[in-house]
């Protein structure tokens, strides 16, 4: 498949990197795209290490494994630079986005000869800022859909409206704080 985006997740237990991945994936399936979105994880507690995966184009895929090739990879915590090897099989055309409040050419040491493009976003800053807490989830999805333009930016806010508001039906003043860390992410990603 030509226009097949493949996107891999890195995060621990609790971050939300399985739901930023899932969001995402529902977001560009309301687009008419074909999806497919899933973690991988053992019986792990919060804070373990988990992978999860979007595989995201235009016709059905018949693949149904990990992605072990991926064109972009989220890490939502940079610890894991250390412990985890993120860039294993990244495409050097494709891109890496690190939570981090570096530049990327600062962690571009610990990226294994990774030669492609780096990209960081302050995600725990603007989910402590915008939400009162860190949820980096929210501001890594904002920046993975800047750097992967899987989804036009502002259909994917409306999208993302619309799931807030059902998801925290219970809690609007939830809303409010997650849309402008999503909108804040697009625009403060570096690299």
């Amino acid at each position: 498949m030509k226009d097949l985006v493949e996107i891999r997740w890195h995060g621990r237990g609790g971050q939300g990197a399985k739901t930023a991945s899932l969001l995402l994936a529902d977001a560009v399936f309301n687009t008419g795209k074909f999806v497919q979105a899933f973690p991988e994880y053992g019986p792990e507690r919060m804070g373990a290490p988990i992978t999860a995966y979007d595989r995201i184009g235009s016709e059905r895929s018949t693949v149904h494994s990990n992605i072990y090739e991926p064109d972009f990879v989220a890490v939502v915590d940079p610890s894991l630079l250390e412990a985890v090897d993120c860039t294993a099989g990244l495409k050097e055309e494709g891109a890496i986005v690190i939570n981090s409040p570096k530049d990327p050419e600062e962690l571009r040491p610990l990226l294994k000869g990774y030669k492609g493009r780096v990209y960081t976003i302050d995600a725990d800053k603007i989910s402590k800022e915008e939400l009162g807490k860190v949820f980096p989830n929210t501001p890594m999805l904002g920046a993975i859909v800047h750097v992967t333009k899987v989804i036009d930016e502002d259909d994917f806010i409306k999208d993302m409206q619309g799931s807030f508001a059902h998801k925290f039906a219970s809690k609007p003043q939830v809303i409010e704080g997650n849309m402008k860390a999503l909108k804040r992410s697009m625009e403060e990603v570096r690299g």
